[in-house]
């Protein structure tokens, strides 16, 4: 019972400063962990979304090359679904390894290794003659993919204040929808090898970047480099700034978790990770469920569909995401992560309904001159509240939520979970489409819709609390 009321609070905001905690460390948005913004702090999240926004490229590359790459190298319908369907295999790799490797080696480097696996993959691309190179390309950019969707919020959550981490986590992990809609627009007006390059241009900036940047302080106090650790967050805090609490309590919270046993993937699925576990592939589920690659990888047949033409479309879809993009930063830290996602999956869910209900009058023939219009209308609606909360958030939450030992095994689950979904929906929307364009999109709004429910009833706020005070307070679900 004690427990039940526990994981119940959990379920509510808590302003921090009446935070009490079992380990004894708690604090304000006055005290050290709520810093300001430094520069170096700056230059990390901007390198870090450079990490996110070519991974939204690498999304969103496929379908304005499609005509371009048959053309000029002659490949059949199914070559080419070989060619947009093998990123998701890259991908999936690259989840299921990704939070072991990050563990390992370090965030830093992780984010070293799947930039090279960007520029290979852009470069075999454009240079290819053949299916096969390009084939390789695409695999190789959906492996780098893989590791971003880990390595990105992990990094972020790890280096951020708990004053600044969701507007910053958003900002950055809200690159990736945006790219995505940049690569529709351009790739409408330059051809597939010169669309290749300019996905290969965040991926240079980013290995540029990455020589400036500290390693998260956080991997570096669990492997028990002190001195680098109190260098790094000390960089990251502003020069003149006292890291001492932050310091002790990142360095208290590390030596009592280190008492814990190796983490082992396995050791997830015992029922006191019950609760998290299910939270994590939950949201991965909704996220994915609630009709995006829908939506992403086949945009054109939708206008097509619906009589608009393919430029104006992508123009329209593209303008509400910067607004809601910045607007996302700020709400996510005065409301909070749940109240956010529930408010932007209840508009995905209105979104859906948008462009079933336009399908369903185009079927009918009824007000066929408000149909493009009220399609449109369901497009943007979506895409905007995506971008707002419902691509960032759930990265959030799982970067969260799970004690650093269980961190990487939990992520590579929850990651392999998203590409999974991401490839089922991305195989199923043809044939939802042939039995019904309004049933898919209707079927898809209610996917979020009981997205929203799953929030209400089982999804933490962490809004307002280092990472250190978010795992002592979930201490009592896992005990």
């Amino acid at each position: 019972m004690e427990d039940e009321e526990l994981a119940k609070s959990l379920l509510v905001t808590q302003q921090p400063g009446n935070i009490r905690i079992s380990n004894g460390f708690g604090s304000n948005d006055t005290g050290a962990s709520a810093s300001g913004v430094t520069t170096v702090l700056l230059l990390s999240a901007f390198v870090t979304a450079c990490s996110a926004f070519a991974g939204g490229f690498v999304a969103g590359y496929s379908a304005p090359a499609e005509s371009g790459i048959i053309d000029d190298l002659g490949l059949s319908v199914a070559e080419y679904s070989v060619f947009g369907s093998i990123m998701t295999i890259g991908g999936m790799i690259g989840a299921v390894i990704s939070g072991k490797l990050a563990d390992i080696i370090g965030r830093k480097n992780t984010m070293w290794i799947l930039d090279i696996f960007y520029i290979m993959g852009w470069l075999a691309i454009y240079f290819a003659k053949g299916a096969w190179l390009l084939d390789l390309g695409r695999l190789s950019l959906g492996f780098g993919f893989g590791l971003t969707c880990y390595v990105v919020p992990t990094y972020l959550s790890e280096i951020t204040p708990k004053n600044l981490r969701g507007g910053i986590t958003s900002v950055c992990m809200a690159m990736m929808p945006l790219s995505v809609s940049v690569a529709y627009l351009i790739g409408s007006v330059i051809n597939w090898r010169a669309l290749a390059l300019i996905g290969a241009i965040p991926c240079l900036l980013l290995l540029f970047g990455l020589f400036f940047i500290p390693e998260s302080p956080r991997w570096l106090a669990k492997i028990g480099r002190e001195k680098e650790f109190e260098a790094a967050l000390q960089r990251l805090r502003g020069k003149n700034v006292n890291i001492s609490d932050e310091a002790a309590d990142i360095k208290d919270y590390t030596e009592n978790i280190q008492k814990i046993p190796e983490d082992k993937i396995l050791d997830l699925f015992q029922q006191k990770y019950a609760h998290l576990l299910i939270v994590g592939i939950g949201l991965m589920v909704l996220q994915q469920f609630g009709g995006l690659n829908g939506y992403a990888y086949y945009m054109n047949e939708i206008f097509e569909l619906a009589g608009v033409p393919s430029i104006t479309g992508f123009i329209v879809v593209s303008i509400p995401q910067i607004p809601a993009i910045t607007l996302g930063s700020i709400l996510i830290e005065k409301f909070g992560r749940r109240t956010l996602l529930m408010v932007t999956v209840t508009g995905e869910c209105l979104g859906c309904f948008l462009t079933g209900l336009s399908f369903v009058l185009q079927n009918l023939n009824w007000w066929m001159e408000a149909t493009p219009a009220l399609m449109l209308s369901g497009i943007v609606v979506f895409e905007a509240f995506y971008s707002l909360g419902v691509g960032s958030i759930p990265w959030i939450i799982i970067s969260e939520i799970f004690p650093i030992t269980k961190k990487g095994s939990a992520g590579s689950i929850c990651n392999a979970v998203n590409w999974f979904c991401n490839w089922l929906v991305s195989f199923t929307f043809n044939f939802l489409v042939e039995w019904s364009p309004a049933g898919t999109f209707f079927i898809y709004g209610s996917m979020s819709f009981l997205g929203v429910l799953f929030i209400a009833k089982l999804v933490p706020e962490t809004k307002g609390r280092t990472l250190e005070e978010i795992q002592a307070s979930l201490t009592h679900i896992l005990q």
